[in-house]
């Protein structure tokens, strides 16, 4: 089998339960969770191994970046 290295990036987020969220943007329901950052990045590697497997190259989004918008929102 021939290996190569690949860049996915990844957000991070933390719910309310204090769990943090993993995603990668670069494959549709590419999610993961755990109770560390460290143990949601662990398991986003081997989601990311099955979606590698079963995504087509041609079929992956094309991440752009991450950005932040500003709005006033009555609360």
């Amino acid at each position: 089998m021939n290996m190569q290295k690949f860049h996915f990036p990844i957000l991070i987020e933390q719910d309310e339960d204090d769990i943090y969220i993993v995603s990668c943007p670069v494959f549709k329901g590419c999610h993961s969770y755990g109770k560390t950052v460290d143990e949601a990045i662990k398991n986003i590697h081997e989601v990311i191994e099955m979606c590698v497997q079963e995504e087509k190259p041609g079929m992956l989004n094309h991440f752009v970046g991450f950005r932040e918008i500003e709005m006033q929102i009555a609360v």
